[in-house]
């Protein structure tokens, strides 16, 4: 049963492609309520969370299970001072409670802060006094446990302590919370959450400086139902798998919302360390129907012998997180013939542009806006620019309406909610081009364009290019201060197995990207490391290859 037909208006044309797509107006929508609650008392069997993880364990969650469970937290929650617009930070890796924990925060409209277990005591205590979070829901791993007790050591934010999966003096227990819980009684009048109140908060990467807090609505989830119908093309009874760790955004992308509400369950897998032939062999035995990954997971699937596994369940097969390079793309379509559907968007919004089933992808690009916003490339001047010509990416209000999906401020932080927001649209940071079919081409981040010699370089094409060399796993492109030229363009690289940094395998590189794209974009410096700096998330951290290579020019 396709449920998330009762909030969107679409039509299609004679081809089957869309011709029109909105979110309906004046819905009042409450995931715990409208959807999952909606499901169990329809279809109370029906499959709505496979977990397995790797040690072989599995466990099957119905909507009548999740239903109960997140309505028996919500009571325990509310037992002990939770309410209404308090922020409750969830630190639970993968476990299936997770989503037990999620909805019932949203049914008695706690402010959800997904958090990921890599965080130290610093990130914590940073966290805590930047969101006053009252109250902390972990997974019982001793490392996680220690972090959290030494912040708040050193705030007195946080009024309760939740262990999952264990138990610890000066922590109330999770499992005991859900078995003596008394009966749910659902809020009424102003304790009950209504569509415009804060819903959740994502913390942001903090590619640049302090990460913010990219907050939405309880009618963020409608805008992921393109997410999870066109982007990831989720099958009605299907079963769909987004790998991320549920602390970040990417759980809202594609974890939780639009492929849920799409008609599909969710395949969660639990792993302690990732493994490209274990998580093959993964999906080969559970036959996902749709797939969702990050660059990163893809460059090391592709490093494998994709043959070997059976992959034909998944009919669809999706990008994001970071630019797509081509040379993923091709691989991964030779060994599979899946074409990768990009898709990109922020943590503070829903999927921006992407490639929806019924187009074509360009190798390379991110694809189309979305329908439901008003997308464009504009200059420094707010102007929209020419096909081929690079520019800002922005989100403008259509009709004097907020965009759906786009986050509703920055908590607590108003000047940087008015800076986004300048000249009256959305500023991504991003910047891109189109060509003459509307397709989005991406560049970088404003801050990672390269200036040298007058020529503007984006790091992501000369990336794109690098990464096509048998050598290289992993790459990064930044420039460097130069007296003549302004900067230059300089290549870190992690390589693959069996090879080693020399000069001449850096020669070899610098002339391969001469010969396959404009020489003036080849890097001048070639530095091999053993890893990147990349954000908790793993997004790659140009800025600390800049700093760093600044610092040691002073």
């Amino acid at each position: 049963m396709r449920y998330y037909k009762r909030f969107v208006d679409e039509t299609f044309d004679k081809n089957g492609n869309l011709s029109s797509y909105s979110i309906k107006d004046n819905i009042d929508f409450n995931f715990g309520y409208d959807h999952v609650d909606y499901v169990a008392e329809r279809e109370p069997d029906r499959l709505a969370i496979m977990y397995v993880n790797d040690k072989g364990f599995e466990k099957k969650i119905t909507y009548k299970e999740w239903s109960e469970k997140s309505n028996a937290l919500a009571s325990f929650f509310m037992s002990i001072g939770v309410k209404k617009g308090d922020r409750v930070m969830l630190v639970m890796k993968r476990n299936y409670e997770f989503w037990y924990t999620y909805v019932s925060l949203h049914k008695i409209g706690a402010v959800a802060i997904p958090a990921t277990y890599q965080l130290q005591d610093k990130d914590y205590i940073y966290r805590f006094n930047a969101a006053g979070v009252s109250a902390i829901v972990a997974t019982g791993d001793p490392q996680v446990i220690e972090h959290i007790e030494n912040a708040c050591a050193a705030t007195d934010t946080i009024k309760n302590k939740i262990i999952c999966r264990g138990e610890r003096e000066g922590w109330l227990s999770f499992d005991k919370g859900i078995e003596n819980a008394a009966p749910f009684v659902k809020p009424s009048g102003d304790d009950m959450p209504k569509s415009t109140d804060r819903m959740l908060i994502f913390f942001t990467s903090g590619t640049n400086g302090m990460p913010k807090m990219a907050t939405h609505n309880f009618l963020y989830p409608l805008s992921h139902i393109f997410t999870g119908v066109y982007w990831h093309r989720v099958i009605d009874g299907g079963l769909h798998i987004t790998v991320a760790d549920t602390g970040w955004a990417k759980t809202g992308w594609g974890k939780m919302y639009g492929q849920l509400i799409g008609g599909s369950a969710q395949l969660v897998y639990d792993h302690e360390k990732f493994n490209a032939a274990e998580m093959l062999e993964m999906l080969q035995k559970y036959k996902p129907t749709t797939f969702c990954a990050p660059p990163t997971i893809y460059r090391f699937l592709i490093k494998e012998d994709l043959k070997k596994y059976d992959l034909s369940s998944i009919k669809n097969a999706a990008i994001a997180g970071e630019a797509l390079n081509p040379e993923v793309f091709n691989q991964f379509k030779e060994a599979t013939g899946l074409k990768l559907m990009e898709g990109f968007g922020q943590s503070e919004s829903s999927v921006i542009v992407c490639t929806p089933y019924f187009t074509e992808p360009k190798v390379g690009s991110m694809g189309l806006p979305v329908p439901y916003l008003d997308v464009d490339i504009v200059n420094e001047n707010g102007k929209s620019v020419a096909p081929g010509e690079n520019g800002e990416i922005v989100i403008r209000k259509r009709d004097g309406k907020h965009p759906a999906g786009l986050l509703i401020e920055y908590y607590r932080d108003p000047e940087s909610t008015a800076k986004v927001w300048e000249g009256g649209y959305y500023h991504t940071g991003d910047i891109a081009w189109r060509d003459e079919d509307g397709y989005y081409w991406y560049v970088g981040r404003k801050d990672d364009v390269i200036k040298s010699s007058g020529y503007r370089i984006g790091p992501f094409e000369v990336e794109s290019v690098i990464m096509e060399h048998p050598a290289v796993l992993e790459c990064a492109v930044t420039g460097v201060p130069h007296e003549i030229r302004g900067m230059v363009v300089k290549a870190t690289i992690v390589l693959t197995k069996g090879y080693k940094p020399s000069d001449e395998l850096a020669k070899e590189i610098q002339n391969y990207v001469k010969t396959h794209t404009a020489p003036y974009k080849y890097p001048r410096i070639v530095e091999f490391v053993d890893e990147l700096p990349k954000t908790t998330s793993g997004k790659i951290k140009r800025v600390d290859i800049r700093n760093k290579d600044f610092t040691n020019k002073q």
